[in-house]
């Protein structure tokens, strides 16, 4: 997971066409989910408030380090916590999975402390998880003080770092199962998710609204569509409904992604020494797209460990496909030997003949 988050951070530097959509944020960025890519940003590296998008790190953390069936006793702190909520009692007993639900749909405040608590004893001591998660998913200038998003000196974010984030919870099944449900009545409660995307925009899937005084209307959006994933992040910005669906247009209609390898499938031939055939067929290890608008070219650079030679096992590494676009590197895939291939008749018995 570190080295694909690794990945994303190193492709969404790579350099996208002149931008032909904006928005009415004070920053805003538009990302490739599985590729990194970034297709359009807008003062994405400025650190800001972001509310209640917090949260969406702070389920994160609560899902790597519980489990569902936590049974989670809220304390006084948690239930007179200021802001939205999902309005916990104190003493109330509720698992894991029902305070989840009401951190992402409710937005709950009162349901962030009482994860933090759970977790980690204290909301100061959950910070600092919710700090080293940050940190490892590459988010470098980002820091948490809370796990609600309200206001303090050291908790801001920005639009890349967020999207980096974004990405990363939605490889997480369990955290995109809860961002993407629209209602639902778990332990005695009937929760509604305050994410309207979900019904505006086509294939909305997630993630997180939020809203302070101070950090204005923020938002994490994700979007799947043929196949192909968009994050979109907006702070601080009062139209962001419509700047989100404005992103998702722009983006699926003008860098929709191409199947550059799919698993099992050949991409290229390799020749053979010594072998019944002379070439054997190439295949990926794994798929690998990349967003791509008109009048881009992807380039595929076929890299063998060495010259081939007979007896080849199928399915044993023999090289790597690079794909490069303007000269910049944006992937590569492990290729597997195709079929079985063996060796010549004449060579085989030379070799049995020096082996006697």
């Amino acid at each position: 997971m570190a080295g694909i988050l690794a990945a994303l951070v190193l492709l969404s530097l790579v350099p996208c066409r002149a931008e032909a959509v904006s928005t009415s944020a004070t920053a805003a960025i538009l990302m490739d989910a599985d590729s990194g890519r970034v297709l359009y940003e807008q003062s994405a590296d400025r650190e800001m408030l972001i509310a209640s998008t917090t949260k969406i790190l702070t389920a994160l953390v609560a899902l790597r380090e519980g489990n569902l069936s936590d049974v989670v006793t809220v304390s006084r702190h948690a239930a007179y916590t200021e802001g939205s909520s999902m309005y916990l009692k104190e003493g109330e007993e509720l698992t894991l999975e029902t305070l989840l639900y009401g951190l992402m749909l409710c937005s709950g405040n009162d349901a962030a402390v009482a994860i933090a608590e759970h977790i980690s004893g204290s909301e100061e001591k959950f910070a600092e998880l919710m700090n080293e998660t940050a940190a490892e998913l590459g988010m470098t200038h980002s820091s948490f003080a809370n796990p609600n998003g309200l206001d303090a000196e050291e908790h801001y974010s920005t639009a890349r770092d967020m999207a980096i984030l974004a990405c990363a919870a939605m490889e997480n099944a369990t955290l995109a199962r809860i961002v993407s449900t629209k209602s639902v009545t778990i332990g005695g409660r009937t929760m509604t998710n305050h994410n309207k995307l979900l019904s505006y925009v086509d294939g909305c899937v997630g993630l997180k609204t939020g809203y302070t005084m101070a950090a204005g209307r923020t938002l994490v959006s994700c979007a799947e569509r043929n196949g192909q994933r968009l994050v979109a992040v907006t702070l601080q910005d009062g139209n962001d409904w419509a700047d989100h669906e404005a992103l998702y247009e722009y983006g699926f209609s003008t860098y929709p992604a191409k199947a550059l390898a799919v698993l099992g499938q050949e991409v290229d031939l390799a020749a053979v020494q010594g072998g019944t055939q002379p070439t054997v067929s190439l295949v990926a290890a794994e798929s690998f797209s990349w967003p791509t608008a008109a009048g881009e070219t992807v380039e595929t650079r076929i890299e063998l460990n060495g010259t081939l030679t007979a007896p080849l096992s199928a399915g044993t590494v023999v090289g790597e496909a690079v794909f490069t676009l303007n000269g910049a590197e944006i992937g590569r895939v492990e290729l597997l030997c195709g079929e079985h291939v063996a060796p010549q008749v004449a060579s085989a018995l030379g070799i049995l003949k020096h082996l006697g």
